[in-house]
């Protein structure tokens, strides 16, 4: 059955995510990145749309002007490790309770997941084209002076997905722990081939 939460998320909803779950999310959702979370964290701003409860998106989208606002072109996920030195104390500011971005975050993130109860969600790349037509209206612009990138654009979704939760609200992270299993294994096939070349001569 799929799954679909709507924002303004709830603690209840949140922790009955588990890594490797597939979700959908419907609501608003809000564009943050570099820029954005530089400047909640260093210069103690926050947007003006409250963004307790509510869901980011680490993108840098294309949207054209149109005669009622805007439209969204493109907006393919950016690379969320490049938040990790932020993430932690930007869910503390914030109240944020969903991350999306692409691939995953470390352990202060997962920290801050744990402490903060929220989680990090992945979208999968190269849809960027896809992911903009689930975005039913742009309702707002923040920071427009960091360009179209790093703008925090406020949009309406429906069902935006699939995101795969890679960090849960309980700290769990399904890309460090995939990590840790293929060097136990390539550890474990080292030592075979070891033990071969040794019997062989």
């Amino acid at each position: 059955m799929k799954k679909v939460l709507t924002t303004p998320l709830t603690e209840e909803a949140i922790g009955s995510l588990k890594v490797g779950d597939i979700v959908y999310l419907s609501g608003m959702l809000v564009t943050c990145r570099d820029e954005g979370h530089r400047r909640v964290i260093e210069e103690g701003i926050l947007p003006q749309f409250p963004l307790e409860k509510m869901a980011i998106l680490h993108a840098g989208p294309i949207v054209k002007t149109i005669d009622m606002g805007w439209e969204m072109v493109s907006i393919g996920p950016t690379t969320s490790m490049r938040m990790e030195k932020y993430e932690k104390e930007f869910l503390e500011k914030t109240g944020v309770k969903m991350v999306i971005g692409k691939g995953g975050m470390g352990e202060k993130t997962a920290l801050g997941c744990k402490e903060s109860k929220a989680v990090h969600a992945v979208f999968p790349g190269g849809c960027a084209v896809i992911a903009a037509e689930q975005v039913e209206e742009i309702t707002g612009l923040e920071w427009p002076e960091f360009g179209m990138p790093e703008g925090l654009w406020i949009m309406k979704i429906k069902e935006f997905g699939p995101l795969i939760i890679s960090i849960d609200s309980q700290g769990n992270n399904l890309f460090e722990a995939n990590k840790k299993a293929f060097r136990e294994r390539k550890t474990q096939e080292a030592q075979k081939v070891k033990e071969f070349i040794r019997s062989a001569f």
